[in-house]
């Protein structure tokens, strides 16, 4: 797991401490009791607020990106001794850069993380871990599992039967999916196939590489990695349209962000602007493709060049409020009927869901 240094974290607490005293500071020479009245209103709940936010190096980690670019800058600016910081404060984001949502979970349980972007089913079974401590605040990747295969000798879901697929995981949206698709399709996850999980994406493109394996469950942007590397690996099935074509009423998502219960509560206009800060970075992203792809590089979640072929078939969003919960409810309603453990046992109440 990459951190942030923790001093880089405590002077940027500290600049929005000061920051935040500063504007509520009044002379009552200079100002009436109204004006003094108001001033301290405003400073009994401000906006600003620091949170501590982990990513997967994957698809999540890009659509934020702009942000953690955007808060090194300010972060630069608030601490260069040389001149006074003017700009705007906002809220202030320190960033974790995580492989598996393993190690993300106990993070987020113990407090030690404020918000952080895991697995779409995963949230779920957080929030009935916790007892309801956990919200999700937006759906932030749709579909991005694609069977690949060094060969052509799967064209459907049904080709599989028989076959050893390598995939990474176990436990999360992407072997809920998997299974989901394969019980569907006719066949018996635990019978007509073999599923030989992974801890990690890289895993199973080195498994490829190697030819230990020549059917693979990978996400974006691990598939461009692998066809890069790997002549003659070709992308077999896009389980986001086998999904949609059992016409279910519901749409395969892999992740969402979340954030614990206390941090909503304390200060919901806070969370507000930072949503409003992740759907300009998603935006961004989504527009500037080969820009976004060399802060991508920069920040060692993916290669720049892979990044900026990958970036389309991410499917990078932040979906928010009444869509969120209709999308993200659709889909755990299924997963809760094919198997229920897949969302902690049972479908987790409305307060779940931000802002719907």
């Amino acid at each position: 797991m990459k951190h942030w240094k923790k001093l880089l974290s405590l002077a940027l607490t500290l600049a929005l401490a000061l920051s935040l005293a500063g504007c509520g500071k009044t002379d009552p020479q200079d100002t009436g009791a109204e004006d003094q009245t108001q001033t301290e209103e405003q400073t009994e709940e401000p906006v600003s607020e620091s949170y501590a936010i982990a990513a997967l190096k994957g698809p999540t980690a890009m659509g934020l990106v702009k942000l953690m670019s955007d808060t090194d800058e300010k972060a630069a600016q608030m601490l260069d001794s040389s001149k006074p910081y003017e700009g705007e404060v906002g809220n202030l984001y320190t960033f974790t850069l995580a492989a598996s949502a393993d190690e993300v979970s106990p993070l987020l349980m113990k407090g030690e993380l404020d918000m952080a972007c895991v697995p779409a089913n995963l949230a779920a079974v957080l929030y009935q871990k916790t007892e309801g401590d956990i919200v999700t605040l937006a759906v932030n990747t749709l579909g991005v599992l694609y069977i690949v295969e060094n060969g052509n000798a799967v064209t459907s879901m049904a080709d599989l039967a028989g076959k050893t697929i390598v995939a990474s995981g176990k436990g999360s949206t992407p072997e809920y999916a998997l299974r989901y698709l394969l019980s569907e399709n006719g066949l018996d996850p635990d019978a007509d196939v073999t599923i030989d999980w992974k801890s990690e994406h890289s895993e199973c493109v080195t498994a490829l590489a190697t030819g230990a394996a020549t059917i693979a469950m990978l996400p974006q942007p691990f598939v461009t990695v692998a066809e890069n590397k790997i002549s003659g690996l070709r992308t077999a099935l896009d389980l986001t349209e086998q999904w949609d074509a059992l016409d279910n009423g519901s749409a395969l998502l892999t992740g969402v962000i979340v954030a614990r219960r206390e941090v909503v509560e304390q200060n919901p206009a806070a969370v507000d602007a930072f949503l409003k800060d992740y759907a300009g970075s998603v935006e961004w992203v989504n527009a500037n493709p080969a820009d976004a792809a060399e802060l991508i590089g920069s920040y060692g979640i993916v290669e720049a060049a892979v990044a900026e072929k990958a970036l389309p078939h991410c499917n990078i969003v932040c979906i928010t409020g009444a869509e969120m919960k209709d999308k993200l409810s659709g889909y755990l309603q299924v997963l809760f009927d094919a198997d229920a453990s897949s969302v902690g046992g049972a479908l987790p109440g409305d307060d779940f869901y931000y802002g719907a």
